[in-house]
């Protein structure tokens, strides 16, 4: 057997970033903007993920005024998530599939919500049908619209997508926190490593870290890898703006309900049937105000940003150096205090 490439693949917590000096007086200086395209610029490159517990209207608007975006889930017929979308104020964002229905969904939403991004949102995107998707949405939308593609974990098939029309790629495969693909089929590589290994493309598509990310300082390792933009699904799960209603339990504590796509919960509530489930359902805790946590993240990065020594994203992966750090440094890491008194 002489087909495997046994070799050290590093995920967030296995890194640190050392830091540099700064002349940066307040964080404040920092600017973390980054663009997807000429037209789309945000100052606060973050994308809500698509998922039924994490994007619709409200999580979208929150996003877009806080400078990000929402990408609206697809799990609903054309017509409801049409109707989901065209209530976003700021800029609209819309997943489909690469089957079915994903041609007919993508030119509504495109001509009767004016979506400006799609999202071809399948959970392993090196796949000859993405390639029959993506080129079918080119031949009809050419480049009027963002195509974002994905997922995917290895350079060779970000290189594969970019090659086939993609203009940004989610980069990510089994690390989110309800995602059990790594389990369930014993496929997937650490983000972070994923994102490191994309970031050797020469292709110009925009990188987008996806899953894994706990911490703003793993969005600021991301940024540090190569990534233009991170989405996030656990960081805002429990926020005011997620879908869903707020429930106490008996002790009266606050929580949400958060699930991932490829969960039996999330498979039977829109097609009926379950089958190899690749994700869980849970319930977070009721975090408040989605804004206040945006506001969190993003001081986070400045703050980040700063300990290198950097104004801005480019600035920022020019300067940064990585160092890999032992268990002990990981558990130095944490808020320690505790668990030493114990």
């Amino acid at each position: 057997m002489d087909n495997y490439d046994i070799r050290e693949s590093l995920s967030f917590d296995d890194v640190l970033l050392a830091p540099k000096y700064s002349d940066i007086e307040s964080r404040k200086e920092v600017e973390i903007s980054s663009c997807l395209n000429d037209k789309l610029k945000f100052d606060l490159p973050i994308i809500s993920s698509p998922m039924d517990t994490i994007t619709e209207t409200s999580m979208a608007t929150t996003m877009a005024a806080a400078g990000g975006f929402g990408v609206i889930h697809r799990y609903n017929s054309i017509e409801q998530q049409a109707v989901i979308l065209s209530k976003v104020e700021g800029t609209r964002a819309a997943a489909i599939g690469m089957t079915g229905d994903y041609l007919e969904r993508a030119l509504y939403l495109y001509n009767t919500c004016n979506a400006v991004v799609l999202c071809v949102d399948v959970a392993h995107g090196h796949h000859i049908m993405m390639e029959r998707c993506l080129k079918a949405l080119k031949d009809r939308l050419g480049t009027d619209i963002h195509i974002m593609a994905g997922n995917v974990a290895t350079l060779e098939a970000f290189d594969t997508l970019a090659s086939w029309g993609a203009d940004s790629i989610r980069v990510g495969i089994g690390g989110g926190s309800i995602c059990s693909t790594r389990l369930v089929s014993g496929h997937g590589v650490p983000t972070l490593q994923s994102v490191l290994d994309c970031a050797q493309t020469t292709y110009k598509t925009k990188i987008i870290a996806d899953g894994g990310i706990k911490t703003s300082g793993d969005i600021v390792k991301a940024y540090a890898a190569g990534a233009d933009f991170v989405m996030v699904g656990s960081l805002l799960a429990g926020t005011s703006d997620t879908p869903g209603e707020v429930f106490k339990s008996a002790e009266g504590k606050r929580y949400k309900v958060y699930r991932g796509m490829a969960s039996s919960a999330a498979q039977n509530a829109w097609r009926g049937k379950s089958a190899a489930p690749e994700g869980i359902t849970t319930t977070v805790p009721y975090k408040g105000s989605t804004a206040r946590a945006l506001a969190d993240l993003r001081g986070g990065i400045q703050s980040g940003f700063s300990y290198s020594g950097s104004r801005n994203l480019k600035e920022f992966q020019a300067k940064s150096t990585f160092i890999k750090q032992t268990g002990a440094g990981q558990s130095e890491s944490f808020t320690h205090i505790l668990t030493r008194n114990k």
